[in-house]
């Protein structure tokens, strides 16, 4: 396949810290997102409104991101434009942070954050990907979450090179069999429920895209997400996150153990006194758990 070269400068906002973002969690680690360690990059492959693939790996500059793009065709002022539109998705570039850091600043435990740059999430382009990959973490190890997504991109996505495929848009995923996805994603009870997404979200039947600009209280927006079959609770308050809206801690048992670490010797509570905890940050409050969960991460380049 001949591949064509070219390279965009996305401008970042004030206190971005491009690995911080990286690393926020764990999406990072699933295709069709990938760090490469040795060249100190950062790469996704990009699927552009007209069908056709680019491969963008990122790396940091002064008050920017370099992006360099492989491409299957020549790339228009347009293409280019949109390549920058879905990575700004990514990164939340429009979100306004300024209002967690200056509460941040009242804790002496939380200072670490504004300092650092931490607190802006990581996502996919689209929410559809990012709720597809949600349900993929329900139940399981992460090892599991990352051979169904591995085999979601390398046997639905699009065909790029050096066996990198594109993340499936809901028309591909709506397009499959509930057996093929237990037997070759390897989804086991979430197949139907993946299918089902993919489905509604192809036939116009739920916009799921519209959640990141809804103007629903958070309540009632984490009423219409839960209402996803295979979304419960966990899935719908991380995905709320990934929407700028951070009201739910979305607890699972690898937050909980940390939790218990951190705050009682290791001693087991009910999720109530959780959240408890941190009822006090308010509509903060499931940005700071997961920060103050993973900063054993920021005093590493490369946590994982």
């Amino acid at each position: 396949m001949r591949l064509f070269t070219s390279r965009i400068v996305l401008k970042t906002p004030p206190h971005f810290n491009f690995w911080r973002a990286v690393y926020s969690h764990g999406w990072c680690a699933l295709p069709p997102f990938r760090v490469d360690k040795e060249n100190d990059t950062f790469s996704r492959l990009l699927e552009l409104k007209d069908g056709s693939l680019a491969h963008c790996a990122l790396s940091d500059a002064a008050d920017a991101l370099s992006v360099s793009i492989q491409s299957e065709k020549r790339v228009s002022h347009a293409d280019k434009e949109e390549i920058r539109t879905q990575l700004s998705e990514c990164f939340r570039m429009e979100e306004d942070l300024s209002g967690f850091y200056r509460e941040a600043k009242l804790y002496p435990r939380y200072r670490w954050i504004p300092a650092v740059g931490a607190g802006r999430l990581l996502r996919a382009p689209t929410v559809f990907e990012d709720a597809v990959k949600m349900i993929c973490t329900t139940n399981c190890s992460w090892s599991l979450t990352e051979v169904m997504i591995k085999n979601l991109t390398l046997l639905v996505g699009k065909k790029f090179v050096d066996e990198v495929g594109s993340f499936p848009n809901a028309n591909a995923i709506a397009g499959l069999s509930e057996s093929f996805v237990r037997k070759h994603i390897r989804a086991g009870y979430r197949s139907p429920y993946l299918v089902e997404l993919a489905e509604r979200v192809a036939a116009g039947k739920l916009d799921a895209e519209s959640w990141r600009t809804s103007e629903l209280p958070t309540n009632e927006l984490f009423k219409q997400v839960r209402s996803v079959k295979g979304i419960g609770e966990y899935a719908a308050g991380n995905l709320l996150k990934l929407l700028g809206r951070y009201d739910y801690l979305g607890l699972d048992s690898w937050v909980r153990a940390k939790f218990y670490e951190l705050h009682k010797n290791g001693r087991r509570v009910s999720d109530k006194t959780i959240e408890k905890h941190y009822a006090p940050f308010g509509k903060w409050r499931g940005l700071f758990f997961w920060l103050e969960m993973t900063r054993d991460w920021y005093s590493h380049k490369f946590p994982f």
